[in-house]
């Protein structure tokens, strides 16, 4: 009868625990501040029902709309961001809004800064995958733009100078 009971309580256990990783990303960049600037900040990608649910919490910004992309190259090492190369686009897509279906894997919603230079965002994409295929962002750099994204400009949006950059890690 104990065996029964223990057997039955660790399953339990178990199966919590296993619920619990469930909400754990599946990949995380640490943002860093380029050359001149203060932005910081921590930025989560989990997979969420066929899609990627990104999570940022960034300070240090202007206050103010950033463009927000994931570029080609986990290299941080220029001290400007400019190592990370261009947009992450595996499929040659135009630059767009997260609404449009045709985009780059990269394209992602402005992060908006309060007065305080805080900005938080939480929104679910995709045309991006963690872990493998080509729209893989895993090993791919993240940037902070110092300007708003207009969703028109070619290639970039017309974002301006990083202010941040972080490579995207799987957990």
């Amino acid at each position: 009868m104990r065996r029964v009971i223990v057997i039955a309580v660790t399953s339990v256990f178990v199966g919590g625990c296993a619920g619990m990783m469930g909400d754990q990303p599946a990949a995380t960049a640490d943002l860093v501040a380029t050359r001149g600037n203060t932005a910081s900040g921590t930025v989560n990608f989990t997979p969420k029902n066929g899609k990627v649910l990104v999570t940022a919490r960034v300070s240090g910004l202007t206050p103010g709309s950033h463009g927000f992309h994931i570029h080609e190259k986990g290299d941080c090492s220029s001290g400007d961001g400019m190592s990370t190369g261009g947009h992450f686009n595996p499929t040659g897509q135009p630059h767009a809004h997260t609404s449009t279906a045709m985009r780059h894997a990269g394209d992602m919603p402005m992060l908006v800064a309060d007065a305080s230079g805080n900005a938080t965002l939480t929104v679910e994409l995709d045309v991006m995958t963690i872990g493998s295929g080509p729209a893989d962002i895993v090993g791919k750099g993240l940037i902070v733009h110092k300007d708003p994204d207009d969703f028109k400009t070619q290639p970039t949006g017309n974002s301006g100078a990083r202010v941040a950059c972080g490579v995207i890690r799987k957990t």
